[in-house]
């Protein structure tokens, strides 16, 4: 199974259609959102997935975030702070990550295949003990190029790939 996961789309409706576009192309069938949607008119785009998010600093309008994801109806679902996520026997947590030292801790926990975060905007790899640290990049404006990414995690060959949102 292939998930999407992407983070810090900050209202940016115009990477947000073109994240939908290549979560499509790639066979997504569930998006996992680490923080920072900002306001509710993203969530929508993402309708045609299973949809998992948490909530980022910049996301103060929960309640319309809720709202916005009880109307995907289905299993999307909005976690709060944390997930605990799940998927082909793939243990996922999912954060915004502000603290590098929670994520660490968390990752250090060796409770997890995947911590997935955002908050940093620069895209991100790396093996943590036997936990992958996953930062997908960011949709903010000012974000490098290189970092302007999601990633797609197939759950059966724990392979991960980043997609430029900018192609």
């Amino acid at each position: 199974m292939n998930i999407g996961i992407v983070a810090d789309t900050h209202d940016n409706v115009d990477a947000v259609e073109r994240i939908a576009e290549i979560f499509e192309d790639e066979g997504v069938e569930i998006v996992v959102h680490c923080g920072d949607f900002v306001a509710p008119l993203v969530v929508p785009y993402f309708e045609d997935f299973e949809l998992h998010g948490v909530l980022g600093n910049n996301d103060g309008d929960a309640r319309n975030l809720q709202a916005a994801f009880d109307s995907l109806g289905g299993k999307s679902e909005l976690h709060g702070r944390f997930a605990d996520l799940e998927f082909d026997g793939l243990s996922i947590a999912v954060l915004h990550g502000e603290s590098m030292d929670e994520v660490r801790a968390i990752a250090a926990a060796d409770e997890y295949e995947f911590v997935c975060y955002g908050h940093h905007h620069v895209s991100e790899r790396t093996e943590y003990g036997g936990t992958t640290l996953l930062n997908p990049g960011a949709q903010f404006p000012t974000t490098a190029a290189a970092d302007r990414t999601v990633a797609i995690l197939e759950t059966r060959s724990e392979s991960v790939r980043f997609r430029s949102v900018l192609e």
